[in-house]
Parts: C-alpha cells; structure tokens; sequence
C-alpha cells in the first residue's frame, strides 16, 4: 500500500467510525466530509471507490441498528438464496468452497518442520495481505502493512519450516475471494494447525453466510458447547486466516462491533463492504 493509499485508508477508516458512532443522528455527507477534513465532492468520490457505494447507502449498513437486526432473523438471507438457486444446494459457506484439512498431532507440536511454505504479499480493499500456503492449502492469512512484521509473524506460527517467497494456485484461489463475481471461484482448501476445538469453532465461522453477522454465545451453541463463550472467542481470537475465515462477522451480542486481531476498523470497513455487496447482488 503507498503512502497516499495509507492515508486515504486511514481517513475512510476514520469516517466509517464517526457514521458508527453517530448513525442515530444520520450524518450529512458534509457532516462526515468535513470530520476528516475533505470536500463532500472529493469524499464521496474517495469513499465510493473504498467502499464500493456512496456514504449514505454505506450508513444504512454499518450502523448498529442494522446489526441488531441480522442478529435477530433466523432465515437465510437473500444472499443465501442466491447461493441456493444459482451457485450450490447450500448455504454453507464451507461446503461451496472452503475444505479444512487439519494438520497431524506431529505437525501441530514440531512447528511445521519439514514444511515448506510458499507467500506472498498482495493487494487487498482492505490494505496490504500476505498469503501462504503448504502443498496441501492455505495455511495462513493476514492484513498487515509492514511486509518485514508480516513476514516474521508468519514465521513466528511456524519456527521450524522453509520459507519461499512465491505465488501458487492456492493462493490465487484464496484472493479471488474479494472479487465481486464468487460464480468464478475455484475451490479453496486450508491447511490448519489447531486443537480439534479450534478447528471446530474456526469451520463453524464458515458457516455465517456473507452480509449476517453472529455473536460468541450463537457459535457456542451452534458447536454444541453453549457454556463455552470465552473459548469460542479465545478460539476466534486465534484464527490464523483473515477474511476467508469470517471471524470479523462475529460481534458482541449487545450489537457493539467488538474487537478484531487485524484492527477494529477494519472489521467496520469489511462488514459494511460485504453488506454492500449484498445489496449490490440481490
């Protein structure tokens, strides 16, 4: 990401989070425009291309009431539907195009060793993204600037094995994920490393279709452990894989946005991103 980029993303960031936080006042586009110091003119064409729809489409989206009420409906979203009819006969995230292969006891506590891993550093709507992946998936995924960060947390996860700076289909697969077209996506595979729990509340989060969010205490449920909130949200907290598993669409049951490894923010910019991708579809 250049430093211009940067910069433009941080002010949209800062206007996600005004209009967040004062969605009941329903702000002006002069409003938010001059919060972050620009012309409505420039602001809407700068959020548009950010945000792919114009500030007042994207409050509709972002704002908690609109949380809440995700939260509150039981039946398939339209964007299910879509899925139904044209692209699967599920919902399920996970059976469309995601396959999780979990790594062996071995490979889980020798650090990967005889691993060897391929990544890669991309482009992404949400800032700067490296990619790697083993011979068998996708084996992590991270919003991060500072390639040199970037590159030492990846190693961090696996301390014993080979590194090589390449691009493959699995991470080619992966990406094409923030394309606009899903009927082009191949199927992508991931190769984690993780306790049989972590696997479990990490393929539950698959299942949270695109435009609806969940909360800790619905994925404790759902993964038959109700009592088990805090360790959901330890195992969520977790998640070696940004973005293609959605754990930014898990918020607080109050409605609060809540945290995320890769920056608040950011969860704001990606949930109201795929609620206007919905929108855009339907």
């Amino acid at each position: 990401m250049s430093t211009q980029d940067q910069i433009d993303y941080d002010r949209i960031a800062k206007a996600i989070e005004y209009i967040r936080s004062n969605f009941k006042l329903q702000p002006s586009l002069e409003e938010v425009a001059e919060r972050i110091h620009l012309s409505p003119a420039h602001f809407q064409k700068m959020f548009s291309d950010w945000a792919g729809t114009s500030p007042k489409k994207f409050l509709q989206f972002i704002s908690l009431e609109h949380a809440k009420n995700l939260l509150k409906k039981e039946k398939a979203s339209l964007f299910d539907t879509a899925y139904e009819t044209g692209l699967s006969s599920t919902s399920r995230l996970h059976d469309l195009f995601v396959k999780i292969e979990g790594m062996s006891p071995a490979e889980y506590k020798n650090g990967g060793k005889s691993l060897n891993i391929n990544y890669h550093f991309s482009e992404s709507p949400f800032g700067k993204i490296i990619t790697a992946s083993t011979e068998k998936g996708i084996c992590y995924m991270a919003f991060e600037n500072d390639i040199h960060k970037a590159l030492g947390d990846l190693k961090n996860k696996f301390p014993n094995a080979s590194f090589f700076e390449r691009t493959d289909e699995f991470q080619e697969n992966a990406l094409s994920i923030f394309n606009k077209d899903w009927t082009q996506l191949n199927t992508i595979k991931l190769h984690l490393k993780g306790t049989d729990f972590q696997l479990k509340v990490w393929e539950s989060l698959l299942t949270i279709p695109m435009g609806k969010l969940s909360t800790y205490g619905n994925l404790a449920e759902k993964i038959g452990s109700p009592k088990a909130s805090r360790a959901v949200g330890t195992a969520i907290g977790s998640n070696p894989v940004a973005f293609l598993i959605p754990c930014h669409r898990v918020i607080q049951s109050s409605g609060n946005i809540g945290g995320y490894m890769w920056g608040s923010e950011r969860k704001q910019l990606i949930i109201g991103w795929e609620s206007c991708k919905v929108y855009q579809d339907v």
